[in-house]
């Protein structure tokens, strides 16, 4: 997958892809749903991405909570996984002041050349927000270029449409299988392993750290896990538990992932690791005693081999 991270860097051998616009947060089965409908609609093109970096919401809302799922290398990975030919990552302040009629001339048309584009049904664009789906189509066929409207993606009859906003509060609910269940898989922390202040080790659990930065904080407490080492001399595929959290009875301060993997020993600083949230045990609490604190571990630790033997 070619991964173009400005509109300078587009080539003339990037122009006539079909493309699937929007932020892709998550990569949910919405979104593969519109992947999916772009190889349909123009099988001869290469098939692409076109998104935005920053996310609008981070842009407009800069003092809110992080609410991102992915960060953009883990979502590049996601669609490269998928077969995108292309991923466009058009920096969000070239495009924000241009009205839909610039948009679709200037970026669609004159810029990347698309054959089509697929959008889903709620797709709003240009300055103010103030085209539609049906704008875009309109504007298109104006263009050159088609646009299939999809609807919005359900999991089954009668059931709501899948959101980056519906996997966001089910992960803030603490229920990582309802959001599994909307993503098409696990919901994923991934980033190279930190050095944290080796408490682990005096309680007989070391942990692989990862920072949460810019990411959505799902509920905090006690997950059982899968890890996957993705480089490195131990790359390969764990279970283990994790504790996402501020760690009350110690410094507290930045929330961490703080994961232990069963039956593994290494070192793993700055090795690239991505941490799939499967079952929410417990919420973070403060114990009365670090022997308090270490038998409850071992209990998270039977419980989340439990749940990871069962599935």
């Amino acid at each position: 997958m070619r991964r173009i991270r400005t509109i300078d860097d587009v080539l003339p051998s990037d122009r006539g892809a079909c493309a699937a616009i929007g932020n892709f947060d998550g990569v949910h089965l919405g979104h593969q749903a519109i992947l999916d409908r772009a190889r349909e609609a123009a099988p001869d093109a290469s098939r692409a991405v076109l998104t935005f970096e920053p996310h609008p919401r981070e842009v407009f809302a800069p003092e809110a909570p992080p609410f991102r799922l992915m960060r953009p290398d883990t979502r590049a990975h996601r669609l490269e996984k998928l077969g995108l030919d292309l991923l466009f990552e058009i920096e969000f302040d070239r495009v924000r002041g241009l009205s839909p009629e610039a948009f679709c001339a200037e970026i669609c048309a004159e810029t990347l050349g698309l054959t089509h584009a697929v959008v889903g049904e709620d797709f709003r664009f240009g300055k103010g927000r103030a085209g539609d789906a049906e704008t875009f189509a309109r504007l298109g066929e104006t263009n050159g270029f088609g646009v299939t409207i999809l609807p919005a993606f359900g999991l089954g009859e009668g059931s709501s449409r899948v959101s980056s906003s519906g996997v966001r509060a089910a992960l803030e609910e603490g229920r990582p299988r309802d959001a599994a269940a909307m993503l098409g898989h696990w919901h994923r922390v991934d980033g190279p392993v930190e050095h944290g202040d080796k408490r682990g080790r005096t309680l007989g659990y070391p942990t692989a750290n990862l920072g949460m930065e810019g990411l959505l904080l799902p509920k905090l407490g006690v997950y059982a896990v899968l890890v996957d080492i993705l480089d490195g001399p131990h790359a390969g595929s764990w279970q283990g538990v994790a504790s996402l959290g501020v760690r009350p009875m110690f410094d507290g301060g930045a929330a961490k992932l703080e994961t232990f993997l069963f039956d593994f020993d290494g070192d793993l600083y700055g090795t690239e690791i991505s941490v799939a949230l499967v079952e929410f045990l417990r919420p973070e609490e403060t114990f009365d005693g670090v022997e308090t604190l270490i038998a409850q571990m071992d209990r998270d630790k039977a419980g989340a081999r439990a749940v990871l033997e069962a599935l």
